[in-house]
């Protein structure tokens, strides 16, 4: 029961405990300014606990008391290695497929891995480390990814359009992705579905798009309403 009034372990612990978990809120509120699934709650709860396991797998061993006779090798990260390949399970709610066969959520799920990693690295005893990673990653998603993407290659300043849009004549179908060309839009797939409305077929078209230019969704909803042969529009900016 000595471990009770053990107040250096009681003190490295908490100090350990309220590192992990103020590093974990800087992902977390990066997590938030940008409305992803991981905030604030999650990204604090996995570090911190991933600190507490680290340091419970650590200090078990160091406490082991050895028997006679009997020679017991025990890794002290043992239960740390099945934090990382444990918390895939979370990372892999947040990845998300779209309809129009994009993924969202990748970064999201790296984050809470990252988590995971900043609250072994500081159960571990490892301040400096843990603290060096998280400005790095905060640099690079919030300062360099940015950068790369504004004065990058020009593939990586095109925005992604879904465009779903109601024709009753079949024949203009073309003169719309003529009309969408014209104004430097690529059609990168394209989905034709016919639907029987009141007592007659309507074609719905479903175009993924991308574009170099910031395309105003509203301007671009009333100028594609605005085609005579259009009977119903929907625009969705991934």
């Amino acid at each position: 029961m000595d471990w009770l009034t053990d107040y250096s372990l009681l003190k490295e612990v908490s100090i350990k405990l309220i590192i992990a978990a103020t590093l974990s809120l800087i992902i977390g509120v990066e997590r938030e300014l940008k409305k992803k699934p991981v905030g604030l709650k999650t990204s604090l709860v996995i570090a911190t606990f991933s600190c507490l396991l680290t340091i419970i797998s650590m200090e078990s061993v160091l406490r082991a008391t050895p028997v006679e006779g009997i020679n017991v090798t025990m890794d002290p990260l043992r239960l740390a290695a099945q934090i990382v390949s444990g918390i895939g399970f979370l990372g892999a709610g947040v990845i998300l497929h779209r309809t129009n066969d994009s993924i969202t959520g990748l970064t999201t799920a790296a984050m809470i891995w990252g988590a995971a990693g900043i609250g072994i690295a500081v159960g571990a005893g490892f301040y400096l480390p843990a603290t060096i990673a998280v400005l790095l990653v905060l640099i690079g998603v919030e300062v360099i990814a940015p950068l790369f993407f504004h004065w990058g290659p020009s593939h990586l300043r095109r925005k992604d359009i879904l465009l779903t849009v109601q024709i009753s004549d079949v024949q203009c179908i073309e003169d719309l992705i003529h009309y969408l060309k014209e104004k430097n839009f690529t059609v990168e797939d394209l989905h034709i579905k016919d639907e029987w409305q009141q007592d007659a077929f309507v074609h719905i078209i479903t175009m993924q798009l991308s574009s170099e230019l910031a395309a105003d969704p509203f301007v671009m909803y009333r100028a594609i309403r605005e085609l005579s042969f259009i009977n119903a529009a929907e625009i969705r900016l991934s």
